[in-house]
């Protein structure tokens, strides 16, 4: 699938040169990551720059840029030893007349880093998981042959990078980035609430999370479980998707939470989710920054979240959020009835993490930093 590239822009005189970017992202569905590639091609577009996704074929994201008008050329990629789909991108990259090519997930620093590199093309790519990089020739073909500089989104991120072999001077931080426009509630409360069989005056605990082990769904049952047994029984929404809906499914059941239980699948409506609901969690075993939780703080929705990777340095325990142990269902279960209890203590939480997030995790300051970025791999 191809989108007519747009025409060329010419700056004004005295304007700095405006840049053409090939952004890479090689998944299949849409999550968090594609949120902020989205939001960064945006920023970019708005300052003149031109930009091409190159994405999977059938990909949730190349249904996503073509509904916006942004130019996408999408190719099969059959997994990490796909070298017809390698030489495929690298013969679009170099005739596109790129300036850079962004890698935005791991098999696009694999695949599209290779293809970058056989089209002579300069590359960058942003790391966003907090696990191990492992020491050895193919982290060293990715960081040090196949691009120029890598971005951590949390610093837990570079450290996963610096203790893989990455050099400190090939990694820079840049947070991942909240569009609150995109959160702006599109219908009332109480609709919302309706349509998901829960009142006005129900308690709602809501996760934006994909249906995957390491976003720990299985240990928020387990904590809703607990609470049932202290007398509170909020309705538990999760959207998102992934392998783990039946198992999921089972466990609520044999838990006898699946009448309060919610499993929503993939959701537009995030803006009306967190709008709707009381309290947002995020039981995460690995998180590389977490958009979902920079999502519900800068709604002011008070955040219960697990102190893991860069979850543990963007939510100040107590003061924007409350952090707690990962796979500890009983610390979980405790923090949601003190907040579940406490609806002073919730607004607290709420406006002191809107006004962080506006502070540290702009869409603004997003843009600016990789422009920065881009300028000094171009300018090279």
């Amino acid at each position: 699938m191809t989108v007519a590239d747009p025409l060329d822009g010419r700056p004004a005189a005295g304007e700095p040169r405006r840049l053409r970017i090939i952004h890479v992202d090689a998944e299949r569905e849409f999550s968090g990551g594609e949120v902020q590639v989205f939001l960064l091609v945006d920023g970019l577009a708005a300052r003149g720059h031109q930009n091409l996704l190159l994405c999977r074929s059938e990909s949730a994201a190349a249904a996503e840029a073509a509904r916006r008008g942004i130019a996408v050329h999408a190719v099969p990629m059959r997994g990490d030893l796909d070298v017809i789909a390698v030489r495929r991108m690298a013969r679009w990259i170099q005739a596109a007349g790129a300036d850079l090519v962004h890698l935005h997930t791991g098999r696009a620093a694999w695949l599209g880093g290779a293809a970058a590199w056989l089209a002579g093309v300069p590359a960058l790519v942003t790391r966003r998981m907090d696990r191990p990089v492992q020491r050895g020739w193919r982290t060293r073909l990715i960081y040090e042959r196949f691009t120029r500089h890598t971005v951590a989104i949390s610093p837990q991120v570079a450290q996963c990078l610096s203790a893989g072999g990455v050099p400190a001077e090939r990694i820079s931080l840049i947070p991942s980035a909240v569009d609150t426009k995109r959160l702006h509630p599109m219908r009332p409360r109480a609709t919302v609430r309706a349509a998901e069989g829960a009142g006005d005056d129900d308690a709602v605990v809501l996760s934006l999370a994909a249906l995957v082990a390491r976003k720990g769904l299985d240990v928020l049952l387990n904590a809703v479980a607990e609470l049932a047994q202290r007398g509170l029984r909020p309705h538990i929404w999760c959207a998102g998707e992934g392998p783990e809906r039946a198992a999921l499914a089972a466990q609520a059941e044999a838990l006898g939470i699946a009448a309060q239980t919610r499993l929503l699948g993939q959701r537009a409506d995030v803006g009306d989710l967190l709008a709707a609901c009381d309290v947002v969690v995020l039981p995460s075993r690995r998180e590389g920054l977490g958009v979902a939780a920079l999502e519900a703080m800068a709604v002011g929705r008070p955040l219960v979240a697990s102190a893991v990777g860069g979850l543990a340095d963007a939510v100040a325990d107590g003061v924007t959020g409350l952090l707690v142990p990962p796979d500890d269902p009983a610390r979980l279960a405790a923090a949601l009835e003190v907040l579940l209890r406490d609806p002073v203590l919730r607004a607290s939480l709420g406006n002191a993490a809107a006004r962080h997030v506006a502070e540290r995790f702009s869409a603004e300051q997003l843009v600016d930093a990789y422009e920065r970025l881009y300028r000094r791999i171009v300018g090279s």
